[in-house]
């Protein structure tokens, strides 16, 4: 079947003749055709097209080809490509230079790593040497205190022998008069050790104490309860004083009674010794009712003595009490300028009673040169005077008949006339104040000399004493000619020409050191008592008590709040003050008293002390201050600056301020109830180098917060508690303060750490100075009478405000001790201007101005 279906086929299908051939021949042309069509399109298509489009680029204008091989360069002259072209040069050119870097960085890398090896085998290596160096040293400082000990004997404080009660007395001198301090007084009882105690009697428990002077009884007795230096442990006192004067003259005893008496007291011991009996005036007229007492070997100090009575070194001439219990007032004293006054001089004065007149006698001049010198030259003082007054050249003013009734005086004195304010007022007009001493040379000095002496201090008037021979007070002590002209009588025809050629600067010096002495040893009974005693005290070679510090009472705090530190405000700059120092702080060296300074220990005023520099004179009861005064040798002033042992300009730069190296601050920083600026500015003190501690003076009564975290600044942060709220408090000499410098700040101050160790490094080189960032200007304002005071910015500076300040701890002590309380009274009243009081403290003393640095 299969075989017949395919015959079938094969003869074209169904029928028979000859359709199966056509059939067959027509499927043959279409298969043909076909095939020669996909031949066409397939080949000659392609050809035909390539030739077209070869046939285009081939035209003219061959920026008009788009077809067709092109170079790359052709190919980015297309506008759009071009952008393209660029971009991949150069980043094409950069990752070349990307990958020279690349290798220069690798290679560095691998010399830093070696270098890096190489440091920390050499940081091991200096450890190792470090530590072989701590041994060496901690040997050697052994073996040094191991040679001192055997070469240095032990040495302590002798131990002190107190005599008994009635201990035997050595045998007195031939006479009364020939009493000195080696043969009048008990040394054993005064040990260097002792510290100079001082019994004082008190008054009323004897008969004589019911005659003496209400206000002076009053005066004494409050200004021993304030003396440190006053026991009431008899037993052991150095000295023992009795005040027996000023007496009312109704119910004065008699010389007899007074004599009894004194020899009646319990630690009189038969003959005296080792007592003092102090007389004070407070009137011209006193009299020397000691006079006809025998004292045996007491020492005696008053403002009258006589030749046969005054035994010198022995006896103490005091001035008189004129304000007895009140301050002066400070107010009603003249300005030292101008220099010059109304009247070149000036002199009131009656003379009451009078030896024989050297004018009856007839004598020339020349003939009382030669030998014959008569006992009164007071006829040819006042012949002089009223030559002088009558010629007109000068105008001044001599009185010698007082208007009203004179003050009762001694004879052969010249006497006092009208009311103590109208003497001032004619000495306030004066340049010069005569003062004629008595007409009896034998009374050595008198209670009414006492009085014009302290009354011409007082207003500024310069003492002209026309008297050689007299002894003028603690003359053993101050230098007179400093402040006083002290002139022989018998010159007295050339004084107008010798007050005349004094020039002004000598005027002004000698007005301002009368009226430091006036100030220091006559204005108030705290003066006079400190005055006499010191003087005792240096005669017998003791050192000064020291001065007291204020005791800080410390407010407890907690802290551990970790401070923040401003970058611009801890740059230190490129400031060089010594090494930085790393270990905890340390206080300024501490200044150890000498004994043996106790031989220098007199009055020295501002120019003639020895030294580069002093600041504060010397008196003999300043007290010591502890630590933080450093005195020269002759006792006087701080320690100078590039002082000590030797020097020159490179050690002292590298030192800078004398033999002190190595030297850190204390920040005291006065606050009142505002914690958040206080915590702010106490953080602007974090990493301060030379910062030894932060005092915080809380001024306020109300405590400090309970949960409040104070900063930690990598150093002691202490927090007072002051007894008032005070301005005062910021200068009180806390004894929390270990350091000489004192850097004075607001508890709102911004200041960058670099401008604090400027004035730091500026304060070493001027110590004596107020050196700080805040300045201000005053002036006499002539047309309106009256000081200006300018706070603006002005180039004119003046003043250099204690909100931004260092100052030496020197003047924390005199500001809080020294100055008077009127000032610091003022202050409190007004709750202002504590720092310009500082300001005319510190120039007063130094006579020089502060010093400003600029900020930043």
């Amino acid at each position: 079947e299969l075989m017949t279906g395919y015959t079938m086929l094969r003869n074209g299908g169904v029928g028979n003749g000859g359709q199966p051939w056509v059939l067959r021949w027509s499927s043959r042309i279409r298969l043909t055709w076909l095939s020669f069509t996909l031949f066409i399109i397939l080949v000659f298509f392609p050809l035909i097209a390539h030739y077209y489009l070869t046939t285009i680029d081939d035209a003219d204008d061959a920026g008009k080809r788009i077809f067709g091989p092109r170079t790359g360069n052709e190919l980015c002259e297309v506008k759009h490509v071009q952008d393209l072209c660029r971009i991949r040069e150069s980043v094409s050119e950069e990752l070349l230079q990307l990958e020279a870097k690349r290798q220069e960085l690798n290679s560095e890398i691998a010399k830093l790593n070696l270098k890096i090896e190489a440091c920390k085998k050499s940081i091991e290596n200096a450890k190792q040497d470090l530590l072989q160096l701590k041994n060496v040293i901690s040997q050697t400082e052994h073996s040094y205190k191991e040679l001192m000990a055997q070469n240095q004997p032990k040495l302590s404080l002798p131990i002190r022998l107190l005599p008994d009660k009635d201990d035997v007395t050595f045998p007195l001198p031939k006479s009364h008069r020939n009493c000195r301090l080696h043969n009048c007084f008990d040394y054993s009882r005064c040990p260097l050790t002792s510290g100079f105690p001082v019994y004082v009697y008190n008054s009323d428990d004897y008969p004589f104490g019911s005659s003496l002077d209400p206000l002076i009884k009053q005066a004494f007795e409050a200004t021993v309860r304030t003396n440190v230096y006053v026991t009431e442990n008899a037993n052991i006192a150095c000295v023992y004083i009795i005040l027996v004067g000023e007496m009312q003259e109704p119910v004065m005893p008699k010389p007899t009674e007074l004599e009894q008496q004194l020899h009646s007291l319990p630690y009189w011991r038969t003959d005296g010794h080792n007592h003092l009996i102090i007389s004070l005036s407070r009137k011209s007229e006193t009299q020397n009712f000691i006079y006809n007492i025998s004292t045996g070997r007491a020492m005696i100090a008053q403002s009258t003595f006589y030749d046969v009575q005054y035994r010198p070194g022995f006896d103490i001439v005091i001035s008189p009490l004129v304000h007895a219990m009140s301050e002066p007032n400070f107010l009603e004293i003249p300005p030292q300028v101008p220099v010059k006054r109304k009247y070149l001089f000036s002199f009131q004065g009656e003379k009451i009673e009078s030896l024989r007149s050297s004018l009856q006698e007839v004598r020339s001049f020349e003939e009382e040169i030669e030998g014959n010198a008569p006992a009164d030259y007071d006829d040819r003082i006042i012949t002089t005077l009223k030559a002088v007054q009558d010629s007109k050249l000068d105008f001044v003013l001599v009185e010698f008949t007082c208007k009203n009734q004179p003050k009762a005086s001694l004879p052969t004195e010249w006497a006092l006339c009208g009311e103590r304010d109208d003497r001032l007022e004619l000495l306030k007009l004066s340049t010069f104040a005569l003062i004629i001493t008595p007409g009896d040379t034998h009374l050595v000095i008198s209670s009414g000399c006492a009085m014009r002496l302290f009354e011409a201090l007082e207003v500024g008037a310069i003492p002209v004493v026309l008297g050689e021979q007299v002894q003028l007070p603690y003359n053993d002590v101050i230098r007179w000619n400093e402040a006083a002209l002290i002139i022989p009588k018998p010159r007295i025809t050339e004084v107008h020409f010798l007050l005349r050629s004094i020039s002004d600067n000598d005027l002004l010096a000698m007005r301002r050191q009368g009226r430091f002495l006036w100030e220091t040893y006559f204005s108030t009974s705290d003066n006079v008592f400190s005055t006499v005693l010191a003087i005792i005290r240096t005669r017998i070679q003791i050192p000064a008590a020291p001065i007291r510090e204020e005791t800080a009472v410390e407010i407890p705090h907690r802290s551990g709040k970790a401070a923040g530190t401003d970058p611009n405000m801890a740059d230190n700059g490129d400031l060089d003050l010594g090494p930085v120092e790393t270990e905890p702080p340390y206080a300024s060296p501490k200044y150890l008293r000498n004994f043996t300074l106790t031989a220098t220990d007199i009055y020295r005023n501002w120019n003639s002390a020895p030294g580069p520099f002093h600041l504060f004179p010397y008196t003999p009861f300043d007290p010591v201050l502890p630590s933080e005064a450093k005195f020269l040798g002759s006792g006087t002033g701080f320690r100078p600056i590039g002082g000590g042992a030797g020097g020159s300009g490179k050690e002292f730069q590298a030192a800078l301020g004398g033999n002190v190296p190595r030297e850190q601050f204390t920040v005291v920083m006065l606050t009142y109830e505002r914690e958040e600026v206080l915590m702010n500015s106490l953080e602007r003190l974090n990493g301060l180098p030379y910062l030894n501690k932060v005092v915080v003076v809380w001024n306020s009564p109300k405590l400090p917060s309970e949960d409040l975290l104070w900063p930690d600044i990598g150093v002691p942060i202490m927090v007072v508690r002051t007894e008032k709220n005070s301005l005062n408090n910021r200068f009180l000499p806390w004894d929390e303060i270990e350091t000489e410098a004192i850097l004075s700040i607001d508890d709102d101050a911004h200041l960058r750490h670099d401008e604090i160790m400027f004035g730091f490094r500026v304060w070493r080189e001027a110590r004596d100075r107020i050196v700080g960032f805040p300045g201000r200007y005053h002036a006499w304002d002539i047309p309106h009478q009256s000081w200006l005071y300018n706070s603006n910015y002005s180039c004119e500076l003046s003043m250099v405000l204690t909100g931004a300040a260092f100052f030496h701890k020197y003047y924390a002590y005199l500001y809080s001790y020294v100055m008077p309380q009127a000032i610091r009274d003022m202050v409190d009243e007004y709750i202002n201007c504590e720092d310009i009081a500082m300001n005319f403290l510190v120039s007063h003393l130094t006579r020089k101005p502060p010093i400003k640095v600029k900020h930043r």
